[in-house]
């Protein structure tokens, strides 16, 4: 079993595509590899084939691996619902809200869960390629370190040190979070590579020259800046702008919420030719749309309140009068509904809060997860839909006497009665190219065009995969990983 870890001077410096690459160019040699983070912050989340949750990146790289996504590639996701904490979820599973102190106390018992998986994984696969987490050089979190230095010098792995060059400062970044490592962590650094590069490389190539002399580490390469590529977001809206649409749009408008989840539900409008999404943050006017969504919430209570805050309550009452339509998914739809009681305290202070009353029904939280990928039809016309749900609310009330879907044996979400709102628990529905059609025509589009997400998705890691094997000293890597010529 061979490993490589790819670490970054940043966050989103480029760790997670250069693992989704390497995972496909290693899948289509015929080797068994397997995506590995030890530990993740992030909002967005998939549901595995054991029936837990892990980072959406790391599920994406087991999709570029040709593999299921299993709760083993990310046994420790940190998903935030305050400023100073978040949800600890190990091997797939909500153990508790902890605070920032709680969790550090905590972190020798995730460890013990983070060694676990790898091993499991080790046992597995030819090749276990591993992503850390910010940058390796945050003073603050070094000690009881489980997300980067930490696990590599406890599995003796190799690394690469990746950094984004389209920031700037690319150099200070690389040099400096050298400069900032242990001096065994320093010998541990085997290559830098610089991500998102425009232009000649040769006006470059006098900065590299330098900075290997400075370093004494080989540049591994140099990837470029790829136009239009679309990697399922780790957890920030900041890179996800909409492509501008040709002819008649659909104009659909979401409202950025604080704990805003699984914002990847978003991503098949955002490449959708006939579609002009936009993200709303706080303090921007709400702009006229067709469609309005209110998206997942870690924290649906706090996220009301910014809703009403912001005025979007109005926006949305006076969106119907005019004719528009509203979609809610997961915390959005409990949102629209009459309350939210939270009893126990699931998302925070134990109460209940006044919903925005759209839909006649009720949700209770509870202390148990829903989790599970479902598939099945839209009872509106048949079209066939599949997603995941990963909730911890229980809606029921008389709206859903008319269901939005029917998923395998249970039946999901709520119709209103003019037909104007929706609301499902229904994760990633934009999907699957029939359900997509049918909800864009039900939102107003007209002559709908047909548009295959999981294709475009597929081949935009194939085109990724292409330009790391291209750029990168893919002899390096093999010799970094073991592997001699003949072997591959």
């Amino acid at each position: 079993m061979s490993v490589l870890m790819i670490q970054g001077t940043t966050s989103d410096a480029g760790k997670s595509a250069l693992v989704t690459g390497l995972c496909r160019i290693l899948a289509r040699r015929g080797l068994r590899v397997a995506p590995f983070k030890p530990q993740n912050m992030a909002l967005n989340s998939a549901v595995t084939s054991d029936g837990g949750e892990i980072g959406r990146a790391q599920a994406l790289q087991a999709l570029a691996a040709n593999i299921a996504p299993h709760t083993d590639m990310n046994p420790v996701l940190l998903k935030p619902n305050s400023d100073t904490g978040a949800q600890v979820i190990i091997q797939g599973h909500a153990v508790g809200n902890m605070n920032a102190r709680r969790y550090h106390d905590y972190k020798q018992i995730a460890k013990q869960a983070v060694l676990e998986s790898y091993e499991r994984l080790q046992t597995q696969h030819d090749v276990v390629l591993v992503e850390g987490a910010g940058s390796p050089a945050e003073i603050n979190l070094r000690a009881k370190d489980i997300a980067n230095m930490g696990f590599a010098e406890a599995v003796d792995a190799p690394v690469l040190l990746i950094a984004d060059i389209d920031r700037g400062g690319v150099f200070a970044h690389l040099v400096g979070t050298l400069e900032l490592l242990s001096h065994s962590e320093r010998r541990r650094i085997k290559g830098m590579v610089i991500n998102r590069f425009r232009g000649d490389l040769a006006l470059l190539q006098p900065g590299l020259d330098w900075l290997e002399r400075k370093t004494q580490k080989t540049v591994t390469g140099v990837l470029p800046y790829l136009q239009d590529l679309h990697l399922e977001g780790e957890d920030s809206l900041a890179r996800h702008d909409s492509i501008a649409s040709s002819g008649p749009a659909l104009n659909v408008i979401v409202p950025a919420l604080p704990r805003l989840s699984n914002h990847t539900d978003f991503d098949p409008l955002n490449l959708h030719p006939q579609v002009n999404l936009q993200f709303v943050p706080a303090g921007e006017n709400i702009p006229a749309a067709d469609l309005i969504i209110l998206p997942g919430s870690k924290s649906v209570q706090s996220d009301l309140a910014w809703l009403r805050k912001h005025r979007w309550e109005d926006a949305i009452n006076k969106h119907l009068r005019y004719g528009g339509r509203v979609l809610g998914i997961c915390g959005g739809y409990q949102m629209l509904g009459k309350t939210v009681h939270d009893p126990l305290g699931v998302e925070g202070t134990a109460g209940a809060c006044i919903g925005l009353g759209l839909l006649d029904i009720e949700t209770r939280l509870e202390s148990g997860k829903q989790l599970r990928n479902v598939s099945g039809q839209l009872l509106a016309d048949g079209s066939e839909i599949s997603g995941y749900e990963i909730h911890v609310g229980v809606s029921s009330g008389p709206a859903q006497q008319h269901p939005f879907a029917q998923l395998g044996t249970h039946r999901d979400g709520a119709v209103s009665a003019d037909k104007k709102i929706i609301g499902t628990y229904l994760h990633g529905l934009f999907e699957t190219s029939q359900a997509c059609q049918s909800l864009l025509a039900w939102a107003g589009l007209e002559n709908v065009q047909p548009a295959d997400y999981r294709q475009r998705r597929d081949a935009d890691i194939n085109r990724l995969a292409d330009a790391v094997e291209q750029h990168l000293d893919m002899a390096y890597i093999d010799k970094l990983l073991g592997f001699s010529g003949s072997a591959l």
